[in-house]
């Protein structure tokens, strides 16, 4: 599996974004990236049924919709990439693992897993984008990858359950420790402007944001490391369960010049779309 989603790093990493970009012509995408658990209560884990039609009949399916629908898309995604594997249909499995990946990861940061989501409820807007671009932005590079062995999952639904669960834990510390630091940064050194694209735009410094990844003792780097250890691990439970096909067979060094996904054509509006925030 290594030799083949290397020989594809490329495509895999181009079209991670992809859930992102169909944000913006696509109305159905953007529950599927989070999760507000505290919408449900004090203890929402507990109150909430894990398998979609037992959620339906308690909440609405609008109502499951409005306040995100992640865990059940990471399920759906995963059984996807079982029927890719088992069809052997490389440009599909590069494809749905790429759009798998990219909602684990979402479920791995604590901001999608509430409705405060950028702080907008406590007065800290622009939190999401300070703990999700900013710090990974600037200490990224000295975070350590090397997340050891992954594991087959049994259950991918309830594993999905677990990731939501773990990280909604710390939705808390990710709040309390900005207003925290806050107090203690005058408004010209909490930020900056920095150059995006063509674009000079106000953003937080680099004191700010490497004072807040010290607040949270890592967690931003944990989480990624998390999600790279739960998408490994996905990945190889859909290739178990497709009945581990030859994947020499399969691999294509080339799908990364190809126009092989059919959505593309959806970003071909005659105009560029925003980047996703």
């Amino acid at each position: 599996m290594a030799a083949f989603y290397r020989a594809n790093i490329d495509y895999i990493t181009d079209h991670a974004v992809d859930p992102d970009k169909r944000r913006y012509v696509d109305s159905t995408e953007g529950f599927k990236h989070f999760f507000d658990a505290d919408h449900y209560g004090k203890h929402p884990f507990e109150k909430m049924p894990q398998r979609w039609k037992e959620a339906e009949r308690q909440y609405s399916a609008d109502s499951l919709n409005k306040y995100g629908t992640v865990p059940w898309t990471i399920q759906y995604y995963y059984y996807r990439l079982v029927r890719n594997f088992k069809d052997k249909d490389t440009a599909a499995i590069l494809k749905t693992s790429a759009n798998l990946g990219h909602y684990i990861a979402d479920a791995h940061v604590p901001l999608h897993l509430t409705e405060n989501y950028n702080g907008q409820f406590t007065h800290q807007d622009g939190i999401h984008a300070l703990w999700e671009t900013r710090v990974p932005e600037l200490l990224s590079d000295n975070y350590h990858y090397n997340v050891g062995k992954i594991r087959y999952i049994n259950d991918p639904l309830k594993e999905a359950w677990k990731i939501c669960h773990r990280t909604f834990k710390c939705v808390d510390s990710v709040l309390i420790f900005e207003r925290r630091l806050d107090k203690t940064f005058s408004a010209d050194t909490k930020y900056t402007i920095t150059k995006r694209g063509s674009r000079n735009v106000k953003d937080y410094s680099a004191a700010y944001a490497t004072a807040y990844s010290k607040s949270l003792h890592g967690m931003v780097e944990r989480q990624m490391r998390a999600s790279i250890l739960a998408i490994g691990s996905f990945w190889f439970s859909a290739w178990v369960d497709a009945g581990q096909p030859n994947l020499d067979k399969l691999i294509d060094n080339n799908l990364q010049k190809k126009d092989i996904t059919n959505e593309l054509s959806l970003y071909k509006l005659g105009k560029v779309l925003p980047k996703p925030n």
